[in-house]
């Protein structure tokens, strides 16, 4: 029996050594990881809009006024344009992607397909809100993103921002596609 309470406490001493510790300081990128993936969550009303108003996913003209918007505010923040275009076509890559992967399951199953238009502007205000977030965030963390920790400070964000928005493995792979720049 004393065996037994002696054990009990050293068993349990040893599952709390080898349970994982949580990290007592998030990674710097979380807030701008976090705003990406929210910019990403737009593609679902965009999509269905859309699909709805038989609209074409790629839209070169918004493109350009995206990219030539957070160019300008990139360089009056004394940030690379030339490394912002790059990361936010990574970013519109990845929306456009979601939008494919939903037209294509709403054509297998127009059951699920959206029958009323969201309203576009709302996205448009949301997602040039993010672009600015984003680009502020950039600013903040150049010394992160152009350094040596980059990669391990966004993977550690990337992971997280998964985990805390519950990210299914589509979302994943979009945060993953429009946050490959962002270390080169």
């Amino acid at each position: 029996m004393r065996t037994s309470l002696i054990a009990l406490p050293l068993a349990a001493a040893a599952l709390l050594a080898a349970a994982p510790v949580a990290t007592a300081e998030p990674s710097p990128l979380y807030t701008l990881v976090d705003t990406v993936t929210q910019r990403l969550q737009t593609a679902e009303n965009v999509a269905a809009f859309k699909w709805v108003n038989g609209g074409p996913i790629n839209d070169p003209p918004r493109v350009a006024v995206v990219l030539d918007t957070v160019a300008a505010d990139a360089t009056a923040q004394q940030v690379d344009a030339m490394y912002v275009r790059a990361v936010f076509q990574d970013q519109i890559d990845a929306n456009e992607g979601i939008q494919y992967t939903r037209f294509g399951q709403w054509k297998l199953d127009p059951a699920v397909a959206p029958v009323t238009a969201p309203d576009l502007s709302v996205s448009r205000d949301a997602i040039n809100g993010f672009n600015k977030t984003i680009v502020n965030e950039i600013s903040l963390h150049r010394d992160t993103l152009l350094g040596p920790t980059c990669r391990q400070a966004l993977g550690s964000a990337e992971q997280a921002v998964i985990h805390d928005r519950a990210l299914d493995p589509m979302y994943a792979q979009a945060l993953t596609t429009a946050t490959e720049s962002y270390c080169s």
